[in-house]
């Protein structure tokens, strides 16, 4: 692993966790493990990848330390509804460049939608989660097809996001 992976790899667990999804201790250590291999320098990055199983409690606090430390804390929008849209447009992203799959990402987004009332913006990645959701081997579109369909409509909404909502959500 490269150092701008390992930092996109912190970056992203970072950002999961501020929009709220749990990460296990045995991930946060390995992450630490990886950005060291990978000669990222942080005070508490050494002590993050050595913890032991009994110190495993230690690793989210040692893993936001490490964050602040590189200057990867992201802090979400503290408007709820923001913070979602903040959540869709990261999702999206990610989905577009492919580091996330694009059928976990829609999934993701339908999940968006739902708390957002299914507002417009989002309903092509609605429909390709369903799509996605529902397909069974006997039709005559591949799956592979609706993936590709994910990435096109991950694009398309990004193409319509005001640039610095883009910059927000996703840092660049």
């Amino acid at each position: 692993m490269t150092r701008d992976e390992a930092l996109k790899q912190l970056d992203t667990i970072g950002r999961e966790q501020a929009f709220g999804r749990y990460t296990g201790s045995d991930r946060l250590i390995q992450a630490g493990l990886d950005a060291l291999l990978a000669d990222v320098d942080a005070p508490s990055l050494a002590l993050l990848a050595g913890l032991l199983k009994r110190e495993e409690p230690e690793a989210h606090a040692l893993f936001d330390d490490v964050l602040d430390e590189l200057g990867l804390r992201f802090h979400p929008p503290a408007d709820p509804v923001a913070a979602q849209w903040a959540l869709a447009t990261w999702t999206a992203a990610r989905i577009a460049e492919g580091s996330l799959d694009p059928a976990a990402g829609a999934y993701d987004i339908w999940t968006v939608a739902t708390e957002l009332g299914y507002p417009e913006e989002l309903q092509e990645l609605v429909i390709c989660a369903n799509n996605l959701d529902d397909w069974s081997d006997s039709w005559d579109v591949s799956h592979d097809h609706f993936l590709a369909e994910a990435v096109e409509a991950a694009r398309r909404y990004l193409a319509g996001r005001p640039p610095e909502e883009l910059r927000e959500a996703t840092g660049c």
